[in-house]
């Protein structure tokens, strides 16, 4: 019943900026964690950002520190991450993940919950 649904993907170029957004159904969103993860071809699933509001708490990987800002709506049961200053590293499909629990900061492995992805493309 819980539903994940990423939007804003597409092309930019190296150093622009897109949105991500993930509209979360089902089970109470300001309760969550929710997390960024990225996948490039041919390479494994990777962490990018996480955020949970009770309490709150936020985490980034070092590769998108100062560049990647992960926030929430909670009037819209929506988590952003923004990108800013892309990299044609940055291309990868992102996938937004959400989990319930009071482990921080949780492994990917704990998040029970997937959208199907969004293609986010840097070209150089």
């Amino acid at each position: 019943q819980v539903h994940l649904v990423e939007s804003g993907g597409g092309l930019a170029q190296a150093g622009g900026s897109l949105r991500l957004a993930c509209a979360v159904s089902g089970r109470t969103f300001s309760s969550a964690t929710m997390g960024w993860f990225r996948q490039a071809p041919r390479k494994d699933r990777e962490f990018v950002a996480h955020i949970r509001w009770s309490p709150t708490n936020t985490g980034y990987a070092d590769s998108v520190k100062g560049r990647f800002t992960i926030s929430g709506d909670n009037a819209k049961n929506t988590v952003y991450l923004q990108m800013n200053n892309l990299k044609p590293e940055d291309t990868a499909v992102y996938y937004c993940a959400a989990r319930w629990g009071s482990i921080w900061p949780p492994n990917q492995y704990m998040y029970d919950y997937w959208g199907q992805g969004t293609q986010v493309t840097v070209s150089s």
